[in-house]
C-alpha cells in the first residue's frame, strides 16, 4: 500500500471510530430512530451530491430505479438496522466497548458465506471464529463485572447492549453477503447512494414517531451533524475511493484500526475508562478477526498431521 493510501486508511479509521463518540454524545437527546435517520439522511444527501457532482446523475438514477429493492434491503441491513442497534448498545456501553464490538463483523461474514454461500472454512479460519468470539466474551464480562454502581446499568442491560451491538454486526455480515449475491457487477457508489436513501426511507416514519419532545442541546446537533456529514458520507467517499485505488483487501484493513480510534477518542473525550481486561478483549477481539479473514494465512505447525512413528 502507498503510503498516501496509507494515511487515507488511517483516516477512515479515526472518521468511522470517532463515530462511536459521536452516537454516544447524540443518543441520550435525541432517542435512537431520530438520531439515525438524520445520520443517514444527511449521509445520503451528501452522497446524491457527489453523485451529481461526477457528472453521471442519470445513469445513477438508472441503476437505483433497476436495483430499488434489493438497495432497499441493503439500506436496511447496512445501516438502519444496525446503526439503530448500535445507537441502543450505546445508551449503556461505552464507545470503546461498541467499537470493539463491531470489529466482530468480519468474523460474521464469514460465519454467514459459510451457511449462506456455503464458503469454505478452514481450521484456521474457524479457529479465528472462536477466538474473536472469546474476545467479545471477555470484553462483556469485564464491562457486566465494573458495573457495581447502584445507579449504573444492571448487568443485564450490560448484557442486552453487548447483544444488540453483535446483532448489528451479524447484520453487516449479512448485508455483505447480501450485497455480493444481488448487487454484483454495480458500481460501489451506486451501491453506498442507493441503500442510504433506503435506509433513510425505512427510518423516517421511526423517527417521526419518536422524535424528542424537548428541546435539543447544540453539542447533540454537532453530533448528528458530524455522524451524517464526516462519518457516513465523507467516510465512504474515503473508503470507495480505497476500494479502487488499493482494492477490497487492502481497503477492508481499517476494521483492525478502528477499535484502537474508538477506545482512544472515548478515553480522550468522554473520559471512559480503559482497563486491562478491555485492551485484552480488544486484542483477542483482532487476532480473531485476522485469522478468521484469511489476513493470517498460516501458523507454524497448526493443522499439520503429527508425524508416524
Amino acid at each position: 500500500m502507498k503510503p498516501r493510501h496509507l494515511v487515507q486508511l488511517l483516516a477512515l479509521a479515526a472518521v468511522w471510530g470517532a463515530s462511536f463518540l459521536f452516537i454516544r454524545v447524540g443518543v441520550a437527546e435525541f432517542g435512537v430512530a431520530p438520531l439515525m435517520a438524520l445520520r443517514v439522511g444527511i449521509g445520503a444527501l451528501f452522497l446524491l451530491g457527489m453523485t451529481v457532482a461526477r457528472g453521471a446523475p442519470l445513469e445513477a438514477l438508472r441503476v437505483l430505479r433497476a436495483r430499488a429493492w434489493p438497495l432497499f434491503v441493503v439500506g436496511v441491513l447496512n445501516s438502519a438496522a444496525p446503526f439503530c442497534l448500535f445507537a441502543f448498545a450505546e445508551l449503556t456501553l461505552s464507545a470503546g466497548t461498541t467499537s470493539v464490538i463491531n470489529a466482530t463483523t468480519p468474523l460474521w461474514g464469514a460465519l454467514v458465506a459459510y451457511v449462506w454461500l456455503r464458503d469454505r472454512l478452514t481450521a484456521l479460519r474457524t479457529l479465528g471464529m472462536a477466538i474473536g468470539f472469546a474476545g467479545v466474551v471477555t470484553l462483556v464480562w469485564d464491562q457486566i463485572a465494573s458495573t457495581h454502581d447502584a445507579l449504573g446499568p444492571t448487568p443485564l442491560a450490560t448484557a442486552l447492549a453487548a447483544a444488540a451491538a453483535m446483532g448489528a454486526a451479524l447484520l453487516y455480515g449479512i448485508a455483505a453477503n447480501y450485497t455480493k449475491r444481488r448487487l454484483a457487477g454495480v458500481d460501489a457508489m451506486a451501491i453506498a447512494t442507493g441503500s442510504m436513501v433506503g435506509s433513510t426511507i425505512a427510518l423516517i416514519p421511526f423517527a417521526v414517531a419518536t422524535w424528542p419532545a424537548q428541546s435539543v442541546s447544540v453539542s447533540a446537533w454537532g453530533a448528528v451533524l458530524s455522524l451524517g456529514v464526516v462519518c457516513t458520507g465523507v467516510a465512504y467517499f474515503i473508503y470507495f475511493h480505497l476500494l479502487n485505488v488499493a482494492g477490497p483487501a487492502r481497503a477492508m484493513t481499517v476494521t483492525f484500526v478502528i477499535p484502537v480510534f474508538g477506545i482512544l477518542w472515548g478515553a480522550l473525550f468522554l473520559h471512559e475508562e480503559v482497563s486491562p481486561a478491555m485492551l485484552a478483549g480488544c486484542a483477542i477481539v483482532l487476532v480473531g478477526t485476522a485469522l478468521a479473514t484469511g489476513a493470517v494465512k498460516r501458523i507454524p505447525g497448526f493443522g499439520r498431521r503429527a508425524p508416524q512413528t
